[in-house]
C-alpha cells in the first residue's frame, strides 16, 4: 500500500485507506460517506480516462457489496457531486458509497440533502456508528482495518 494518498488538497494517510486498485482507492473519513476516488487527482468526472472511469465504478461496486453486508444494510446509494454547483466540496472526483436501511429516511431522496448536513445528524439517520465524533488517526485506522479485512 502507498505511504500516502491525495484527496484534492488533503494528504490521506495510508492507514485511512481500506481498499485500493492500480487506479482507485476507498477510504474512511469523518463522515459515514465512504469515498471511492481515482488515485490521480481529477476535479471533474468528464476528465477521467476511460480506464479510470471503469476502475472507479468497479471499485465502488466491490466496496458497496462488502459494506452493505458488513453494516447489515439492504441497499446502497452511490452519489457523485460533480463540480461546486453540484455540492462538491473537495475538488477531486469521488463516489460516496452509502449503505442504506429500510426507513433510514422518511422520504428516500432526503439522502441527497443529508449528504451536506452535520456529521452527527447523518450518522443518526443512517444508524452507522452513532457515537463516532471527530476521530483520531488511530480510530480511523481501526475502522479501515475492519473494512480492509473484508477484501482479504
Amino acid at each position: 500500500m502507498e505511504a500516502a494518498y491525495k484527496f484534492g488538497p488533503y494528504k490521506i494517510d495510508a492507514r485511512e485507506v481500506f481498499h485500493s486498485t492500480p487506479l482507485s482507492y476507498a477510504m474512511v473519513n469523518l463522515r459515514p460517506l465512504l469515498p471511492v476516488c481515482p488515485k490521480r487527482e481529477v476535479k471533474r468526472f468528464a476528465d477521467l480516462s476511460s480506464n479510470e472511469t471503469s476502475d472507479l465504478w468497479v471499485t465502488a461496486k466491490e466496496v458497496g457489496v462488502r459494506l452493505e453486508q458488513y453494516h447489515k444494510a439492504s441497499s446502497l446509494t452511490f452519489a457523485i457531486q460533480d463540480g461546486p454547483e453540484a455540492g462538491q466540496t473537495v475538488s477531486h472526483v469521488h463516489i460516496h458509497v452509502i449503505p442504506r436501511k429500510k426507513g433510514d429516511f422518511e422520504k428516500n431522496d432526503e439522502i441527497y440533502d443529508a449528504i451536506d448536513v452535520k456529521e452527527r445528524e447523518l450518522k443518526e439517520k443512517l444508524d452507522l456508528d452513532i457515537e463516532r465524533k471527530d476521530r483520531t488517526m488511530e480510530e480511523m485506522a481501526h475502522e479501515a482495518n475492519e473494512y480492509r479485512a473484508l477484501f482479504s
